[in-house]
């Protein structure tokens, strides 16, 4: 049973917690809250300000899982607290294994300081959880991928526009690499996983990834400078600088190029591209 008192009380005291500079947001001269405003943490949540006032009201209707979720990430709440959310509002906690999709408050501040790079948080399975407007746009916008789909590695083998921001001589060795990625995984999170799960629908559906994945390549790794290719500013080379949780298994990776080179001029570039994208 949903227990909307404490569950308000709990909202309440979380969002009166974080200041807007802690999640990313501007302060503003005029401000009385102590905290973040509701608006705000709605808006962190991805729902309407009126379904989270309700909540913080003892109103409305139970809240669903992927609701729960998303507050909990919005109001930057840890694993035990993402749990007490979940059970205060009637539901048993997501189970706490490596790989899932709650990102730290740790992560996310820094997350959060980074909205002038590329920069996006990604999953063991290479799932895009969270991204930056300049990352959205140098490697293309992942909030409305689903299933399968959100795994970069996955989309290589499956979807060809996902080699478009490649260039062409890079596309054999990424078939490699995602391929032992992949296998490290499974190794790891053995069969019946979802990382065998999504194996076998690669080998059912991809002649390129059966080939590769004969091989059994493990180890492979990333090359130092990555290379991109944008319709609009070109051919950028960057340099990825990985910050890994290993409570989770996610990473934080982060884009720069080199001061002064032609790649540092078309990221600014593409920053501009990015804000008028933003704007339309």
């Amino acid at each position: 049973m949903i227990d909307r008192a404490s569950l308000a009380g709990f909202l309440r005291s979380r969002r009166a917690s974080l200041q807007p500079e802690d999640v990313g947001l501007p302060r503003g001269a005029r401000r009385r809250t102590s905290g973040l405003r509701r608006e705000e943490a709605a808006l962190l949540s991805n729902m309407s300000v009126d379904y989270y006032a309700r909540l913080e009201r003892e109103r409305g209707p139970q809240p669903s899982d992927q609701m729960l979720a998303s507050i909990a990430q919005g109001l930057r709440l840890t694993i035990a607290e993402r749990d007490h959310l979940f059970r205060l509002a009637g539901h048993e906690p997501p189970t706490r294994a490596s790989g899932g999709d709650h990102v730290s408050p740790g992560v996310m501040r820094i997350f959060d300081r980074l909205a002038d790079s590329p920069a996006e948080i990604v999953t063991e399975l290479g799932e895009t959880l969270r991204q930056t407007p300049l990352a959205a746009e140098l490697t293309g916008d992942a909030s409305g991928r689903r299933g399968d789909d959100r795994s970069i590695g996955f989309r290589w083998f499956t979807d060809p526009r996902a080699r478009e921001v490649h260039p062409v001589e890079d596309h054999a060795f990424l078939s490699r690499l995602y391929a032992s990625g992949l296998r490290d995984v499974v190794g790891r999170r053995g069969p019946g996983s979802r990382a065998a799960g999504m194996a076998e629908r690669l080998l059912a559906t991809s002649a390129e990834f059966r080939e590769v994945w004969a091989r059994h390549e493990v180890g492979i790794r990333p090359r130092d400078q990555k290379t991109y290719r944008h319709p609009e500013v070109g051919v950028l080379t960057l340099q990825c600088q990985v910050l890994q949780d290993p409570d989770s298994s996610q990473s934080l990776l982060v884009f720069t190029a080199e001061p002064g080179s032609e790649s540092a001029e078309r990221l600014r570039l593409l920053a501009v591209v990015s804000a008028a994208v933003g704007h339309r």
